[in-house]
């Protein structure tokens, strides 16, 4: 079973206290390299599998690693 991680932070122009969840399993649509998010607003979730793509410079680093060249 994967384990969850959470993280919380203020959003002051809402209000709110914005708190995601995550499985830090990367994942490929064919297109984008990104981790799937439950992102919840003072408590209430407001996206269920938010998809958060991967940064350009993590993505050439994985890459890497994958070939053998790091």
């Amino acid at each position: 079973m994967a384990e969850t991680r959470t993280e919380e932070r203020l959003i002051e122009g809402l209000k709110v206290i914005e708190t995601t969840e995550t499985d830090n399993i990367l994942r490929w649509d064919g297109s984008a390299l990104y981790v799937e998010h439950d992102v919840y607003h003072n408590g209430q979730l407001v996206h269920r599998k938010y998809h958060r793509k991967v940064t350009a410079e993590v993505a050439r680093v994985l890459l890497s690693v994958i070939a053998g060249k790091a």
